[in-house]
């Protein structure tokens, strides 16, 4: 079974690793890496290490298409990108040892109206190809925030399960078309909810509301403390194990892969949680996405925690750490 990944607004990613970050002053760079990047693509290439048929689309700057076209076809990556007139956006991710992550993201793409009749051509050829699609990432200039909504209207409208990873105004108008799941962190979850959010009990009462509106998984993230899950026939819980941080970049993605991953594939919740939350550990252990052999997911399966929570548990317990 093939899935598809849509990233609107991809980016070349120059990540960096260095000891803390000092402003206003010469910096050296322990590790740096500069590569093709974009949340949908980071799912992709997770998804394609897990073994599975991966395409991916939205637009692509004709102008720097190189590091994109060589990475797909490195990773056997099915490339269904529209070109579109300019250059893609260079973002610049700045880890430091602490964990803590600085981006510098750069103006990207323009989108015309051509452009985006030309997307939805592309994305209508693949719908028979795919019942999961990804869809991740932010918005490139000249899309409004209700085009994520439009997307997985056309894709539900197709038969299609939508997977949905977004944040800010472009989360919150997309989930008014009810995506299958969405998996907001605490700080994204407060951003929809226009409060604090403390407590499991107030991550659950968003989850409800959410559910309410017809979105059926609820996947909150709360970093180093774990995830969970609001299925419609349960609440669970994992908490990965405990992992030398190197990195938060990819992390969030690599647990949408885990999570498309076992569900397109009917697992059971607990199976699906451990795998997404093993996968997720793993990214944060290193700068790079995926890995080149899974056996090195079978310790961190081991280590991972899931249990199945009932509400009167939410009122005593109180998520913290930083968000995925």
């Amino acid at each position: 079974m093939t899935l598809m990944t849509i990233t609107l607004n991809p980016a070349l990613d120059l990540t960096t690793r260095l000891e803390a970050l000092a402003l206003g002053e010469v910096n050296l760079v322990s590790e740096g890496n500069l590569r093709a990047a974009g949340k949908g693509i980071n799912v992709a290439m997770v998804l394609k290490d897990l073994g599975r048929e991966v395409g991916l689309s939205g637009w692509l700057g004709a102008d720097n298409q190189q590091s994109f076209v060589s990475l797909f076809a490195e990773r056997g990556l099915a490339d269904h990108f529209v070109r579109v007139a300019g250059s893609t956006r260079i973002n610049v991710k700045i880890s430091e040892q602490s964990g803590r992550v600085t981006d510098l993201n750069l103006p990207g793409l323009h989108i015309s109206d051509e452009a985006v009749e030309a997307l939805e051509a592309a994305i209508d050829e693949l719908t028979p190809h795919a019942d999961w699609f990804v869809l991740a990432g932010s918005l490139p200039k000249g899309v409004e925030p209700a085009y994520c909504a439009r997307l997985i209207t056309l894709l539900k409208a197709k038969g299609k399960k939508v997977i949905f990873d977004c944040s800010g105004a472009a989360l919150k108008a997309g989930l008014r078309a009810a995506p299958t799941l969405v998996k907001p962190n605490l700080e994204e979850l407060e951003q929809w909810a226009e409060r604090p959010i403390k407590t499991l009990k107030d991550q659950a009462e968003c989850a409800r509301a959410l559910q309410a509106d017809g979105i059926e998984h609820v996947v909150v993230s709360n970093g180093a403390e774990g995830l969970i899950w609001f299925g419609p026939d349960g609440i669970w819980q994992a908490v990965p194990p405990r992992m030398q941080v190197v990195s938060t970049v990819g992390a969030g993605d690599s647990l949408v892969a885990g999570l498309a991953h076992g569900l397109s594939l009917g697992w059971a919740p607990e199976q699906t949680l451990r795998l997404a939350t093993a996968v997720s550990a793993l990214a944060v252990s290193q700068v790079a996405v995926g890995f080149s052999d899974i056996r090195v997911l079978t310790p961190l399966l081991e280590q991972v925690r899931v249990q199945r929570l009932d509400t009167a548990q939410f009122d005593s317990m109180e998520p913290s750490g930083d968000a995925q």
